[in-house]
């Protein structure tokens, strides 16, 4: 049968790699520099090899246009090199059977997006919460959770006042579960939670809650396993993965020898092509990026001997068009070296992400509330982690206390951290909601993890499903959250000071265990928010602090009420006023009740 080759003239109307569907067919490109021959093989044609011959192009390219393939034909790519003879899956396939089977032509215009507009909440008002599609909401046993399972839930992420949601990567990965972390095919999302109608389905109701969608994505390495791009058309250098990867000791990484060559062209259009379209195609509102230190070293030692340059003028490349081509949309890394330049322009020489997870917020406060006895609580430990920052700019930083890597690894959900195996216990609920309360307080983007408000136990797994019988069993524990959120989000319009740059400490008690911030945006009532947080398990009365205005502060919120938990100390807690005074470098003081383990909110109306 003979291929329909495209004409020249139309090139520029078929230059999409992979598949891509017209009214005369089904376009084909893929990148084989080192192949002889390369033909389509598939369901429209019986899988015969002779059938479809791609047609060379420069560079090592090969397209056709084939007339009898469609939407929804299944597909691979046949391939005669040198080194042997070979069937490939496309490198771009936009859906697969599953991660051994086959290519399947997948048409984006094809889903219905119904006008939905959206836009993505403005950062200082972003609250995430991260999420395992796999586990987040599993309807039957022995089943994984999927997109659609997922979008049932969304009514509990909008009442419990989330604007963004984080999916831990969704690219196609080998068998059912996973954690996402081994894209075998980085252009087609996984089979089992629902392919890419999936997603699109979701992100589309998503922003119908008003929830911005953020997906977390994998450049630092591929696989390693289930991955038709190693040596995908013979060539290697030594045991190299070949044409996709490096092939030299810059290949090493803690997942296998699998890192992208950021050195070559088409490599790098490749991830490129991977990141922005997960903006153009599927309409999400951010990218994560997972362990970017392992894109710009290959140790991620900082030896600069082992530095990517590469790597990094990729980021830039990539961070620098987003930016461009889909403003106030947000880019995250993961880099935990907790380095400026990870966040600063790509004009100053920075790699140009919108934020950056922060790894001294996390790790330090975890260390504080996670710690058995009082006394070894630093609370100066603590101010460092409040008041972190990079660029000067506060919303540089994601602030959490748990995410997928805090929570399991070897270590374990907050609450299990410090009760171990009792989380249902009033130490550890109150210390887990005095962290998230301050991720909620301080300056920065806070983020949840999934099952944090259900006081979830142990540490995740892809194989243990969140229990939502959890959230009637601890109601009180999930309206806390949904309180501290609704405060962060300034819900009332009193507490708008929160959302803002800027954070004063008070005082840093070391010896009683208290910390007093003021957090404000432009100051005033109504703005101006006065947080207090106690780190022991004593309770203070008459305790004199300074506060930032007079008058009377309304509190708006406390930590302690025996609506979150029977448990809890139910200590009567009131508004105060702020009177004439000298304290703590300002003119006026209040008068403060401070239940243990407790986290109060103040602010003023007028």
């Amino acid at each position: 049968m003979e291929s329909q080759i495209i004409d020249n003239t139309l090139q520029q109307q078929y230059e999409g790699m992979g598949s891509t569907c017209h009214s005369e067919g089904v376009h084909f490109r893929v990148w084989a520099p080192h192949a002889e021959n390369v033909s389509v093989i598939g369901d429209f044609n019986d899988w015969q090899e002779d059938a479809n011959p791609l047609q060379p192009e420069e560079n090592g390219f090969w397209s056709a246009l084939v007339k009898q393939a469609t939407e929804g034909s299944q597909y691979k790519y046949s391939l005669k090199t040198p080194h042997g003879n070979f069937q490939r899956n496309d490198p771009y396939a936009l859906k697969m059977t599953n991660s051994v089977g086959n290519s399947i032509v997948y048409n984006h215009n094809s889903f219905d997006w119904e006008n939905v507009e959206f836009n993505i909440p403005a950062w200082n008002e972003l609250i995430i919460y991260e999420l395992h599609v796999g586990t987040f909401h599993v309807k039957e046993e022995g089943h994984v959770g999927t997109l659609y399972t997922a979008i049932e839930k969304l009514d509990y992420l909008k009442g419990l006042g989330i604007n963004a949601v984080e999916l831990m990567p969704c690219s196609e990965f080998p068998g059912d579960r996973s954690w996402g972390y081994n894209p075998s095919n980085p252009f087609a999302v996984e089979s089992d939670y629902g392919g890419p109608d999936g997603l699109k389905a979701f992100v589309k109701a998503a922003h119908e809650a008003g929830i911005a969608v953020i997906m977390d994505v994998v450049y630092n390495h591929f696989g390693p396993s289930d991955m038709d791009l190693w040596q995908f058309d013979g060539w290697s250098e030594g045991d190299g993965g070949g044409i996709y990867f490096y092939n030299d000791w810059r290949s090493e990484t803690p997942w296998g020898n699998t890192r992208p060559d950021y050195g070559r062209n088409e490599v790098r259009q490749y991830i490129h092509d991977n990141a922005l379209m997960w903006f153009r195609d599927y309409r999400v509102d951010g990218l994560r990026m997972d362990m970017v230190p392992y894109i710009r070293n290959v140790k991620a030692d900082g030896n600069p001997g082992n530095d990517i340059v590469e790597g990094m003028s990729l980021m830039q490349w990539i961070n620098k068009d987003i930016r461009e081509q889909f403003p106030n949309h947000i880019t995250i890394a993961e880099d935990m070296h907790s380095l400026d330049f990870i966040t600063d322009d790509v004009d100053n020489g920075g790699l140009g992400y919108g934020s950056q997870w922060d790894a001294k917020f996390v790790h330090t406060i975890r260390d504080v509330i996670i710690a058995p006895n009082d006394q070894d609580r630093d609370m100066n430990a603590v101010v460092s982690a409040i008041t972190g920052g990079y660029n000067m700019d506060a919303f540089q930083r994601i602030v959490y206390t748990e995410s997928h890597d805090e929570v399991a690894n070897g270590q374990a959900r907050v609450a299990e951290e410090i009760a171990n195996g009792d989380v249902n216990n009033w130490y550890s609920k109150k210390r887990a909601a005095l962290g998230v309360a301050l991720a909620l307080t301080s300056p920065g983007i806070p983020m949840i993890f999934q099952g944090q408000p259900l006081l979830e136990d142990k540490w995740f797994s892809d194989d243990d499903p969140m229990d939502w019988s959890r959230l009637e069993k601890f109601h009180g524990f999930a309206t806390l959250h949904q309180d501290m959120i609704h405060i962060r989000r300034n819900w009332f319009g009193v507490t708008a000071g929160l959302q803002g740059q800027h954070v004063s400490i008070i005082r840093a008690d070391n010896e009683k265990k208290i910390i007093v911030m003021h957090r404000w945006k432009d100051g005033g009532p109504k703005d101006s928010v006065v947080v207090v947080l106690n780190f022991s398990s004593e309770t203070f009365t008459d305790y004199k602090v300074g506060f930032p205005r007079g008058g009377q502060w309304i509190l708006r919120f406390n930590s302690d009420k025996a609506e979150y938990d029977p448990e809890f100390s139910n200590l009567a807690v009131h508004d105060t006023d702020a009177m004439d005074g000298a304290y703590d470098n300002c003119d006026v003081y209040a008068s403060l009740h401070i239940p243990p383990y407790t986290v109060l909110i103040y602010s003023q109306e007028g």
